[in-house]
């Protein structure tokens, strides 16, 4: 039994009020920018209280950029919200048929098989990057959204986890579908997919905000402006030349913008993500 101990209460309150003050602090400060003219950003000190701009800033940001040559905002969110969409659902489709598999189907080098794809963590974008691109260049789809999603959608981790689940679903109950004569694919969707609903739920968190926050391959792969999702177009947004001035301001509202959708999946996923991860018995 752990007894309570009010110094050690007051001690951990403390610690977590400190913990949120130095992750907020800098949230709000950016807030804060995104509501001031540019001036008022590069004044130092920097106001931290927020200005009257916050409307007509967000809007500037969402329908026109920051910039005659800049893309609206909200063309960034739309590239975003396809590209992790189709990450998350891309590496829980593959990865769920894959573990399916290797653990229902019996066919030579299946061992092998898993402890390849298991390899391919040792082989990350960035590794392969040049032959990829080469690839998907071949096919032509630079600067199309399946050109972002289709190189990175499999995932040996999520394949890893699914396999992992599988061998705990007793064998009781795959013999049961047989006997009522069942086919695999229905065993699979009837018994299978509703037993994986919690790990489904705490990957696609994961692979969510994975896909939401590419930055290298969107990069490569995208030469139009109006491809690029929001976190690559953030650094377009910035000047590097010294006649043009960075809308610091419109930076900081599109920065501001790009941290709403992950934020609202974990909140609205929260309670089956924290499932997905600890639940040991289905």
């Amino acid at each position: 039994m752990v007894e309570r101990n009010r110094l050690l209460d007051v001690l951990t309150w403390v610690v977590l009020a400190a913990g949120i003050l130095v992750i907020a602090f800098p949230v709000y400060v950016t807030f804060v920018a995104s509501t001031l003219t540019p001036q008022e950003v590069l004044q130092s000190p920097m106001p931290l209280v927020p200005g009257p701009h916050l409307v007509g800033n967000y809007r500037q940001a969402l329908l026109h950029g920051a910039g005659e040559t800049s893309v609206p905002v909200a063309r960034m969110l739309f590239n975003s919200l396809v590209m992790a969409l189709g990450v998350a659902g891309g590496k829980i489709l593959v990865s769920i048929l894959s573990a399916f598999a290797i653990v229902y189907f019996r066919f030579p080098f299946r061992k092998a098989a898993f402890w390849m794809i298991f390899v391919t963590l040792m082989l990350p974008v960035e590794v392969r990057i040049m032959p990829t691109y080469k690839v998907v260049s071949d096919l032509r789809l630079i600067n199309t959204h399946a050109g972002m999603i289709l190189p990175i959608i499999a995932s040996a981790t999520a394949t890893f986890l699914f396999r992992q689940f599988f061998l705990t679903v007793p064998e009781e109950l795959a013999e049961a579908s047989r006997v009522d004569g069942a086919s695999p694919m229905q065993f699979f969707r009837h018994t299978l997919l509703p037993l994986s609903a919690t790990t489904i739920a705490a990957l696609f968190v994961i692979q969510f905000i994975y896909g939401w926050n590419q930055y290298l391959w969107p990069l490569l792969v995208t030469t139009d402006r109006a491809m690029a999702p929001i976190v690559v177009g953030v650094t377009q947004m910035i000047s590097r030349s010294g006649d043009a001035a960075t809308s610091w301001n419109l930076v900081m509202a599109t920065v501001m913008l790009a941290m709403i959708p992950p934020a609202l999946i974990v909140v609205v996923m929260q309670r089956w993500f924290v499932k997905g991860l600890i639940e040991t018995e289905k």
